[in-house]
Formats: C-alpha cells, sequence, structure tokens
C-alpha cells in the first residue's frame, strides 16, 4: 500500500513539474544593414531582440561572459531578430526571462553543451610600485557609481566601490581583450577614477594626442598594474548548435 501511495505522489510531482518557456517565439534570420547590435527590449511579459548572433544568445540566456563560451569552430555566424511572449501579462526581468531563453535554445536551436574548467587567459589587477594613488571611502558617504565621456576617452567613477567592482568595470566599459581578476588583496571600500581610451582597433590604429591606454592609466592614475596571467575558470562548452527554422 505504502509502495502505491509512493508511486502515485511520485506521477503527480513530475506531472506538476512544468518548463519554463515561451509561449510564443518568432525567429527570423537579419540578412543586415545592422543598424543596432544585441538590442534587448523588454514590454511586460513581451521580448524583442534584435540583432543577435548565436553566442550572444547563449551569453544571455546562462548570463555568462563572452570568455566563458567555448563555440565549435563552424558555428554559424548568422544575426537573428526574434519576438518573443511568455505565459501571462506580467513583467518579467532580465533574470526570470532567462530560463525561457535557454528553452528557446534547446529547442529552437537544438542547443547541447557541457561544464568544463579550463585555463583561460586574464588580466591579474596588483598593486604597482609605490602603492594605490586612491583612498578608502568615507563612513557614511554614499556609495555611488558612474561612467562618464571626455571626447575619446572614458571614465570609470565611484563611491564605496570595491577592487572586485573596478576589475568587473574595466573590461567592460573600456574594453580590453581579457577579464580581469582582483589580486590587489585589498579589501576595503574605495573612491576611484580611472580615465582612458577605450580598446577600439580605431582607436589603436588611429591614435590621438590625448589617448591614454588603459595599461598606462591604471597605473599613472591608480597605482595598479594589470599583468598577463591564466586562471583556471568554469566555461560553457558548445557540443551542437543549429541554425533554426523560421517561423
Amino acid at each position: 500500500m505504502k509502495s502505491g501511495l509512493f508511486a502515485l505522489a511520485l506521477t503527480l510531482a513530475v506531472l506538476g513539474q512544468t518548463t519554463q518557456a515561451f509561449e510564443a517565439v518568432s525567429i527570423h534570420e537579419n540578412p543586415g544593414p545592422w543598424r543596432l547590435m544585441r538590442n534587448y527590449l523588454p514590454s511586460g511579459s513581451h521580448l524583442m531582440l534584435g540583432g543577435w548572433r548565436i553566442g550572444d544568445l547563449i551569453q544571455e540566456a546562462y548570463g555568462l561572459k563572452p570568455y566563458q563560451v567555448v563555440l565549435p569552430p563552424e558555428t554559424i555566424n548568422a544575426v537573428f531578430d526574434i519576438a518573443a511572449k511568455a505565459e501571462g501579462d506580467a513583467e518579467r526581468s532580465k533574470t526570470e526571462f532567462r530560463p525561457l531563453l535557454q528553452t528557446m535554445l534547446e529547442e529552437r536551436f537544438r542547443l547541447k553543451f557541457h561544464r568544463e574548467q579550463r585555463e583561460i587567459q586574464v588580466y591579474a589587477m596588483v598593486i604597482a610600485k609605490g602603492g594605490p594613488k586612491f583612498h578608502e571611502s568615507d563612513r557614511g558617504e554614499p556609495a555611488s557609481s558612474l561612467l562618464g565621456v571626455y571626447g575619446r576617452n572614458q571614465s570609470v567613477e565611484f563611491k564605496q566601490g570595491t577592487m572586485q567592482d573596478l576589475a568587473s568595470r574595466i573590461p567592460a566599459s573600456l574594453f580590453i581583450d581579457r577579464p580581469v581578476i582582483d589580486h590587489t588583496g585589498l579589501t576595503g571600500k574605495y573612491t576611484v577614477k580611472l580615465v582612458a581610451t577605450p580598446e577600439f582597433r580605431i582607436n589603436n590604429n588611429n591614435p590621438q594626442p590625448d589617448d591614454i591606454r588603459v595599461f598606462d592609466a591604471i597605473q599613472q592614475q591608480l597605482g595598479l598594474k594589470l599583468e598577463p596571467a591564466t586562471e583556471p575558470m568554469e566555461v560553457l562548452v558548445v557540443d551542437h548548435v543549429e541554425k533554426p527554422s523560421e517561423n
């Protein structure tokens, strides 16, 4: 009798499980010209994605950085526009849309992957000779964060920020080619301002008098250094992905 009740409970539990998926999804290849890439427009339970490549979609769906996704060499480089509708009318956050995007990738793009540890090329952020040139934020000072533009240069500024905050913002704002890992050993909350020229290829090919490379700026302005290194990191390795049929 007990085994029968257990089997019934198990069956009901399985039947009660629901896959998180969009009610409707429309996918179309965008042949260009591309005016906006990775355009993300949520509206309630609707989501519009304009100008997304497969690698971009995987990064967004699983909340990963580019260096955490390994695509096979034969992955198509097509660009897609996607219109999707989740169940109901309630507004969904980016985090709440992600499981639905994962299901879409598995069903429409036939995505299969595994995770593994790999040695990833990074920049280790360390203290330079002479020590840091910034100070701890005053107690009670409100936290703030600002990304500014000064001609060709951009600034990363914050108060009550950590070295991990700085390490994550450097590649995101100044477009260097590797992730930055904090190895300073500094554990406080700091007031920091860094102004540098983003590492765009056009900037490197056409230098201007006011340019200052990130690697020079961080040492001159903050008393820190970025040193090439490797770091073990979990990555998502794509085993199979294919171009979806349009609808």
